[in-house]
C-alpha cells in the first residue's frame, strides 16, 4: 500500500533509527517497500540501507532530485517522503492507515504531515516546537522534516518534486495548497544536531532568513550557500 522515499547523504549516525521507526508498519502491512536515494554518501549510508532490505538508489543531484527520483521508483499507490534524521514515533502507523482508509474512500486526495519535535531536552526545543506547530496551524506550511504522506496519483497531478536543492519541501506543500494538506497528531523527531552545533537562535534565524529570501524569488541554489 505504501512505498518510504528517504533521501539520505552521510546519514549512519540516524538512519538506522528511521529505519527501525517503519519496521512495526512493515509488520503490519502498511509499508510495502522503503527506497533509501543516496547522493554518493562517504559513510556507510547505502550499506545501512542495504542490510535493512531497502531499496538503495544512488543519486548526486539535491534533496529535491532525490526525492522524485525516489517517487519515480515507488511501485505503490501512497508515498511516504521521510529524512534520514527523522524517526517517526511509535504508533504513527495506525494514524496513518486511519488517513489513508479515509481519503481513499473520499472524492478529494489529500497529502498529511506529522507534528515537529526535536531529539532534545530543555526548553529551547520546546519553544522551537510550539513555534513549527503555530506556523503550520496559521499558514499550513510542514518543512521536509515532518514527512509528507500522499497518494501518488495526487503527487503526480501537482507535478511532484522539483529537482531544487533547497525549499524542495516549501515549493511542493505550496503547490498542494491548504485544502489538501492534513496535520496529523503523530509526531516526526527530527535531530537537533545541527541546532545543538550552531545555536538555536542563530539556527531558527537562518532558516527564516531562508525562507523569507526565497518567498522574494531568491534562487534556491543562492539560498542552498546561506543555508550552510
Amino acid at each position: 500500500m505504501l512505498s518510504v522515499v528517504i533521501p539520505a547523504l552521510n546519514a549512519q549516525s540516524t538512519l538506522n533509527q528511521a529505519l527501525a521507526a517503519l519496521v512495526p508498519a512493515a509488520v503490519d502491512g502498511l509499508v510495502r517497500e522503503v527506497i533509501v536515494v543516496d547522493a554518493n554518501s562517504a559513510d556507510a549510508t547505502a550499506a545501512i540501507a542495504d542490510s535493512a532490505g531497502a531499496t538503495v538508489i544512488a543519486n548526486c543531484g539535491g534533496r529535491g532530485q532525490q526525492l522524485a527520483v525516489g517517487a519515480k521508483n515507488a511501485r505503490f499507490p501512497w508515498v511516504l517522503f521521510l529524512h534520514a534524521d527523522t524517526v517517526l514515533e511509535p504508533g504513527w502507523e495506525r494514524e496513518a492507515a486511519r488517513f489513508i482508509e479515509r481519503v481513499d474512500n473520499s472524492a478529494q486526495p489529500m497529502a498529511a504531515a506529522f507534528r515537529f519535535a526535536l531529539d532534545d531536552r530543555g526548553a529551547k526545543p520546546r519553544i522551537l516546537e510550539w513555534l513549527v506547530a503555530l506556523r503550520c496551524t496559521l499558514v499550513r506550511v510542514p518543512y521536509g522534516d515532518q514527512g509528507l504522506l500522499m497518494p501518488k496519483s495526487l503527487y503526480e497531478e501537482i507535478g511532484g518534486y522539483r529537482p531544487l536543492p533547497l525549499m524542495e519541501d516549501v515549493d511542493i506543500v505550496r503547490r498542494l495548497g491548504r485544502r489538501r494538506l492534513s496535520l496529523l497528531r503523530a509526531k516526526a523527531f527530527t535531530s537537533a544536531e545541527r541546532f545543538r552545533r550552531e545555536g538555536y537562535l542563530r539556527r531558527s534565524a537562518r532558516n527564516l532568513l531562508c525562507l523569507a529570501l526565497y518567498s522574494l524569488g531568491v534562487p534556491p541554489p543562492v539560498l542552498r550557500r546561506l543555508y550552510g
